[in-house]
């Protein structure tokens, strides 16, 4: 059947209405709207969101298969709501060649649960001595604006300028992982009282603020985009601030965990809450969620980074850094933003859609919920509660910090171009 009618859903969080979909576009939005012989999807209650967008996964193939492919990734980010991912470069072999990004490119299209746009990364093998194959990534099929070297900073200023010169070029933007590494170096996590109790080495605020000062002077001195990945402190929020008030063309992420958890959890030992960037103060956290609420941070992306159970389940020193986040973020966001009252859910939409769609130019998505558009639409029913299991996850890997804790919201619908790849919850 090629059509379908949402009845009764909240658009936006919005006043109930109906929307038709017919074939891959939304043929009306209005109330009381005929059912055209479609199928019926009873919404009432629920809130409709575009598709969520994420500028900011870790898919690991090519390269680390065990952990996540681009097929166990894309329906874990359409059971949490996604219709476009973008795809880090940290692959083996990295994304730094026209035929490693078209490959994930490609990947993505097979697999049809979402959009796969692939991340090409700045340096050659993320090594930071030489530029990778900028122009040719963006010439090719899988046409990458977006580039990072996440994992790693582009620590070299040089480096880096040549870097946003060359995108300009094209209208590219470099995305920074913002970690100057001589401050970090043997760093387990957040530098502060917890750190010393601990005995854990030391990660300072200062080690990502000083990267972000310099990257949005060389990003005005050249005119050209920088975007700010995983900001994690109140004195990059500060820069990021003064950056944008100066007219300096960039832009902000902040994950979903670094919007909730703080350090004062690595007091378990337990290597789930181990991640680059550390966890930060509650002081941090606040300030990472006013932030977001007055738009000095532009989105929300998760760093989905999963890892194989023996990366994990190991003492601290050893494990990996990182944490799953595509089928729990809308609704730590939810929780965080929402409940909170920091943000609506227009708001939401503008965070998790709108915003990254722009910043990453994914075509067709982070489009408004009217007639003509692309049906790239999700369903959330915002009154359940329920105690996160990730022996449910879409995910191959079950790092998750959200392990029995409570938190709203649930993604019961995701439609891709009008086609459904979640229904009531489940994976079609």
């Amino acid at each position: 059947m090629s059509k379908i009618l949402i009845r009764g859903a909240k658009v936006l969080g919005g006043e109930p209405q109906d929307v038709l979909i017919d074939g891959e576009i939304i043929e009306r939005v209005g109330a009381g709207l005929p059912d055209d012989d479609a199928l019926v999807v009873e919404a009432e209650g629920k809130v409709l969101l575009p598709g969520l967008v994420d500028l900011h996964t870790h898919l690991r193939e090519p390269g680390r298969e065990d952990s996540e492919t681009v097929l166990t990734g894309t329906r874990a980010a359409a059971s949490g709501g996604y219709t476009a991912v973008f795809a880090m470069a940290n692959t083996f072999p990295v994304a730094d060649t026209a035929g490693v990004v078209e490959q994930v490119y490609r990947l993505g299209q097979e697999h049809g649960y979402c959009d796969v746009q692939p991340i090409g990364a700045v340096t050659v093998g993320l090594e930071g001595k030489k530029l990778a194959e900028l122009g040719a990534m963006h010439e090719s099929a899988a046409g990458v604006t977006v580039f990072s070297d996440d994992g790693k900073c582009v620590d070299d200023a040089v480096m880096m300028r040549r870097a946003l010169e060359y995108v300009k070029a094209f209208g590219g933007v470099v995305a920074q992982h913002a970690q100057e590494p001589r401050l970090t170096e043997g760093a387990q996590m957040n530098e502060g009282v917890v750190s010393a109790e601990l005995g854990l080495g030391g990660w300072p605020a200062v080690a990502e603020e000083s990267i972000i000062a310099r990257d949005v002077l060389l990003a005005e001195h050249v005119g050209s985009r920088v975007h700010i990945c995983h900001l994690s402190t109140a004195g990059s929020v500060e820069i990021v601030r003064w950056a944008k008030s100066r007219g300096i063309d960039v832009t902000a992420e902040v994950t979903p965990h670094h919007l909730l958890l703080t350090d004062e959890l690595v007091r378990t030992y337990n290597p789930v809450y181990k991640v680059n960037p550390p966890l930060r103060t509650e002081r941090d956290v606040l300030a990472l969620r006013e932030a977001l609420a007055d738009g000095t941070i532009d989105i929300v992306a998760t760093d989905h980074a999963p890892h194989p159970h023996e990366d994990k389940d190991c003492e601290w020193g050893a494990a990996a850094m990182g944490m799953v986040g595509l089928e729990t973020a809308l609704s730590v966001v939810q929780e965080t933003m929402v409940t909170t009252g920091l943000l609506d859910w227009a708001g939401v939409a503008d965070r998790m859609s709108f915003k990254p769609a722009k910043i990453g130019r994914a075509a067709g998505h982070g489009r408004p919920v009217s007639a003509g558009e692309p049906a790239n639409l999700t369903l959330v029913d915002t009154a359940y509660r329920g105690s996160v299991d990730p022996a449910g996850f879409a995910s191959r890997s079950r790092n998750t910090p959200y392990e029995g804790r409570e938190l709203p919201g649930r993604v019961t619908h995701t439609w891709l171009r009008g086609k459904a790849t979640l229904v009531d919850g489940k994976l079609t």
